[in-house]
């Protein structure tokens, strides 16, 4: 057997909810480019698109917008639950116990879109109420004439959002709604090849997820911004990091020798909600003096911008708090999750590979 450490280049499944095409840096979902439906389409809409294989008609959006909004209530038992669960325990692993919880009968089965709907729908209610429970304020009524991503803002402000707002967050979920066989999407089908339920795959994501080499890159970045601070910092800062070969947030993918996709049309938001902001000029030169150096320190590597980069310029401009960051990407990537799990149990093979034996054998 050959070995493929991280299972790179291993192919595991046929697919046709995404295509991510690292050498010419797009990014395709069911035969749409995924930055071209982030500029007009709602989550709700491309959920129906990866879920369903088609773009919603007019009538359909209706119901869609009836469905999500109905699925919107956090029940009473699980506010109970939320509220039992220490101060001190992180959000991603809160929103883990309470996916946990939903689970009953009623997600026994094969996963479906109705399925899929509770489980995403629910998850910004989830979240806004442990904000508002640690400050000790009440939260928001949910609403039902607001969209998914509107109402997610609303419940963490208690009030309706811009629609500047709306929209630049609308485009970072669209983004990051699916991305292939990444780790939590694997993880989560895994889980499914074993006719567990729904609720065991999204679970088992949100723990993969929660890795800082997945999930917890946009608050690395933020980070990493606060920490350089000011212009004249920034080559110094970098040239330090470079030297003793750590990484730098925000820059390089896996998958992409190119410039990411989505990075690009988060710029493009970035820019016309934050182009004044002190912050906001030191991101753009930050980038640009990162990616002139990682070119010096590191010739022929072909490093780029990522997502992560300008989705914490985004979460920024829209006054999501960093410990917010990770839970919001719980938020759009369920959508994908769930759309791999559905995919998986249609022509379903138990995923069990091998492992080459490497310790000693008995004498």
């Amino acid at each position: 057997m050959s070995v493929k450490p991280g299972l790179e280049g291993v192919v595991a499944a046929e697919t046709k909810i995404s295509h991510v095409d690292g050498e010419r840096g797009r990014l395709i979902y069911r035969g749409h480019r995924a930055e071209d439906l982030a500029r007009t389409r709602s989550l709700e809409e491309v959920a129906f698109l990866l879920w369903n294989g088609v773009l919603p008609d007019s009538g359909e959006r209706e119901t869609i917008r009836r469905e999500w909004a109905s699925a919107r209530v956090l029940p009473g038992y699980l506010k109970d639950l939320i509220a039992a669960i220490p101060r001190e325990v992180e959000m991603t692993d809160v929103i883990r116990t309470a996916v946990s919880a939903l689970g009953s009968a009623s997600f026994e089965g094969p996963p479906t879109r109705e399925q899929a709907i509770r489980i995403a729908a629910v998850l910004p209610t989830i979240i806004a109420f442990r904000r508002h429970h640690l400050a000790g304020s009440e939260p928001p009524e949910a609403r039902s004439d607001l969209s998914h991503v509107a109402h997610y803002l609303y419940l963490l402000r208690g009030e309706v959002p811009s629609p500047a707002h709306v929209r630049a967050l609308e485009t970072y979920f669209v983004l990051t709604a699916e991305h292939g066989m990444n780790a939590s999407t694997f993880a989560a089908r895994v889980v499914t090849s074993t006719r567990s339920d729904l609720i065991s795959a999204i679970v088992a994501a949100i723990g993969a997820l929660k890795g800082p080499l997945h999930g917890g890159a946009p608050a690395g970045v933020e980070s990493m911004l606060d920490e350089i601070g000011a212009e004249e910092r920034i080559e110094p800062w970098i040239r330090k990091r470079l030297e003793r070969n750590e990484r730098l947030m925000g820059f390089g993918h896996r998958i992409y020798k190119t410039e990411d996709p989505r990075a690009a049309a988060l710029r493009e938001i970035a820019v016309r909600l934050a182009a004044g902001e002190p912050w906001f000029r030191l991101a753009v030169r930050v980038e640009e003096e990162a990616l002139r150096l990682l070119g010096e320190y590191k010739p022929g590597r072909r490093i780029h911008t990522n997502v992560e980069y300008y989705a914490a310029a985004v979460f920024r401009a829209v006054g999501l708090p960093k410990e917010l960051f990770t839970p919001t990407f719980i938020c759009s990537r369920i959508v994908g999750w769930a759309a791999h799990a559905m995919e998986q149990a249609e022509s379903n093979r138990l995923i069990r590979p091998d492992a080459v034996y490497i310790g000693p054998m008995p004498g």
